[in-house]
This record gives structure tokens, sequence and C-alpha cells, in this order.
């Protein structure tokens, strides 16, 4: 594990280490967790969208799949679209590749790779979904002075636009490109910070020729944070701040970038992160365009955090100590759903989550996020027969988007 800090000071004496090769992200899974080929990978996140559609062809073709597992759903992948590992393309081919039934896409504020993630399903045969997932302003509600499940910001809510019927991708996408806007404008700011926090130790990022490039910001993807500690990440490897494995593969040099970037957002982002303001859109207004849409609005359940499965969230309080209140105050906007995590949350957290599920009549939707190669695409909890509801739940969503 690492010991990385946000100044040199904070580094671990002589530069952060990345060479045990371990990061162990809680949940089992280390520097030999299972991931596609990074050959493939390479040749399905390359290229144009038809270049990488045809490279799944041709992939699909020799591949041979493990059985399909009925009850391994999984409706919360991030492409690079936002921020992962894997393309649209990438994505779909590892969800089947682990024998998952169902995959749905919900990148950060942008729907840009839904089209891709749709065609590659057709072509690996798995069923897909799509949304988007969006910081939402609670600036309007009695929560406005409290965390609920953002850790960098107050006030400010992470939902999710689920099941979104094809024939809206262009209207959604068209709808938060002001917000991927403001939010870059944001970015800049915040590499100015991060700029002026390590001067002396030589880190001198560009926005436009070390962040841009990470990103699929030119063909309607997102910047996230994410982005901006993989910039830096990269940039301290390369001043000799952090050492990589002595002569590290390509696949090990991945993972510790990806480690790093964990580490990163965990001890940086707090220390130099600029609140979003006009860029969210209000609860009301997220509703209303949900509503327009016609997709399922869903609020994503964190709940307070003791480890972190991910790596990259400290030990915090989020919103159950006033969970009623919050439960309330969507059901009041007209929110029907709930999307949440199974493997990261206790039985205690889930069991009454569930119980105000069903008190208010909301929809539960599950997926757990990947962000990192180290990550599987299986929820390990859907095996439970408590969980069994999701997976129908799952099945009701790609119904929906598709009108039937």
């Amino acid at each position: 594990m690492f010991a990385v800090g946000c100044r040199k000071s904070d580094l671990l004496r002589g530069g952060a280490d990345l060479r045990n090769g371990s990061g162990d992200t809680g949940d089992g899974r280390t520097g030999d967790a299972q991931m596609i080929d990074l050959t493939l990978l390479k040749s399905l996140n390359e290229g144009t969208e038809d270049e990488r559609l045809a490279a799944l062809t041709r992939a699909t073709a020799r591949a041979e799949f493990p059985p399909v597992d009925p009850r391994m759903v999984n409706n919360h992948i991030h492409t690079n679209y936002s921020f992962s590992p894997y393309s649209p393309s990438a994505a779909v081919y590892a969800a089947r590749a682990e024998g998952l039934a169902t995959c749905g896409i919900v990148d950060h504020d942008s729907i840009g790779g839904a089209r891709e993630f749709i065609e590659a399903g057709k072509i690996v045969g798995i069923p897909t979904t799509i949304g988007i997932e969006t910081r939402v302003s609670f600036a309007e509600t009695p929560l406005k002075d409290r965390r609920t499940n953002n850790p960098d910001q107050i006030g400010n809510s992470y939902m999710v636009m689920h099941a979104l019927p094809h024939d809206k991708i262009e209207l959604v996408q068209a709808y938060f490109a002001p917000v991927r806007e403001k939010r870059n404008a944001r970015n800049r700011k915040m590499i100015e910070k991060i700029n002026d926090l390590y001067a002396a130790d030589g880190v001198n990022l560009d926005f436009d020729r070390d962040v841009l490039p990470l990103s699929q910001a030119a063909h309607g993807g997102s910047v996230t944070e994410r982005h901006l500690m993989l910039a830096l990440a990269r940039q301290l490897i390369k001043l000799g701040k952090a050492s990589l494995p002595e002569y590290a593969s390509e696949l090990e040099t991945m993972f510790a970038e990806y480690d790093l970037v964990g580490t990163l957002k965990k001890d940086c982002i707090p220390k130099v992160f600029i609140p979003a303001t006009d860029e969210c859109p209000t609860l009301s207004e997220i509703v209303r365009f949900a509503g327009e849409v016609g997709c399922i609005l869903a609020y994503a359940y964190l709940g307070d955090v003791t480890s972190s499965v991910t790596g990259d969230k400290k030990a915090q309080k989020f919103e159950d100590d006033y969970l009623d209140e919050l439960f309330a105050v969507i059901d009041k906007a007209g929110i029907r759903a709930v999307t949440y995590m199974p493997t990261r949350n206790s039985q205690a957290q889930i069991e009454r989550l569930r119980n105000l599920c069903d008190r208010y009549g909301m929809q539960q939707i599950t997926g757990e996020d990947i962000n990192s190669p180290r990550q599987s695409f299986i929820i390990e909890k859907m095996k439970e027969e408590q969980f069994s509801n999701l997976i129908e739940s799952t099945w009701s969503l790609i119904r929906h988007e598709n009108g039937e």
C-alpha cells in the first residue's frame, strides 16, 4: 500500500513506493486480479468507435466465454467516457468474460459512450442498459448544509438517470454539455492549485497537454478529478517522486498508476477541490428533466464509510444519521428509485435502506462502479437470495428503456 500525500513532505521519504505490486483494494483483489488480456484491452480501447467495435467483433469470434450466471448483473459501469480503464466496447467484453447476464453504463456527466455500449452488447450477446450519473445541488432542500453521498461537497448529491430510452441519448448528451464545459473550467483552476502545491517538486501540469488526452472529452466524454490525479501520478513517477516496480511490465505499470490515482484522490483532492456551484442542476431541475426524457432517476446511496473497497475513500460519515429525512426529501421531490452497492455496505445498513425503499415504494437498483483494472465486474453479494429482487429490477430497466 502507499503512503502518498499531497506535498513532498507528505510523500514517503524518498518517494512513494509502488513496487510491491499488491495494491489491495479491500475486496481481496491484488496485482494478479483477473482482467482481460492487455493486448486485447488495447485493441478494444484504441481508435474510433467503429474500429473498436470491429475489434470487438473479431475478439468475440475467437472468445470462449464462461457460462452466464443469471444472478450476475451490474448497472453501474463507468467507461473511459468518464474515468475507467475500459472503453464501452472493452467494458462489455470484460463483463461478458466474467459471466455477467447483463451490464449497464453510467458515465459521469456524459452519455457519449452509450451507443457504442449498446452495439457492443449486441455483438457480444449480452443485454445492456444505459444511463448517466451526475451531481445534483440540494441547495433548495432542507439538506442544503449536510453531506449526503458526495465525499467532496456538502449539499451536493450523486444521482443516476437509469434506463434512458435510446431515442433520447442525443438530447441528454446536449443537456449535459454545459455541465462538462463548466466542470472543465473548474478543473483548470484545480490544476493551478495542484501546480502551486507541487511547485517545489517540479510539477508543472498543463490541462490541455497532460489531462485532456487522458479523456474522451473530444468525443463528448467528461473530465473528472481522477483524470487530474492520473496526470499528477504520471508526472510524479516521471519526476522520481513515486517508484514503479523494477523492470515493470506494461500491465504492472498500469496497475501502479491506478493505485496511485486512488491514493491521491483520497489524500489530495480535499486540498485542491473547488466546489461545484452553478454547473450542477438542482434537485427539482433534474427531476423535471428526467421526467421529460422518460428515464428512471435514482438516488445513489453511499452510507457511512468505515473502509473503502475501491481504496479512494477515507473513513467518513455520510447520509446514515439522517437517512429517514433524506428519503422524505427525495420522495417529496418525486424520485422513485434508489441505487446501491451491496458489497460496500454492512448488513445493518442494507436492511435499513431496503426497509425505507419498501416504505416509500422506491425501486431498488444495483451496480458497483469500475474505476480501476483491479476491480471485478462481479457483485459477489448477488449470489445471496436476499438480493434476488435486484435481478428482476435490472430486467425492468432494460424493458423500460426499450419501450417494452
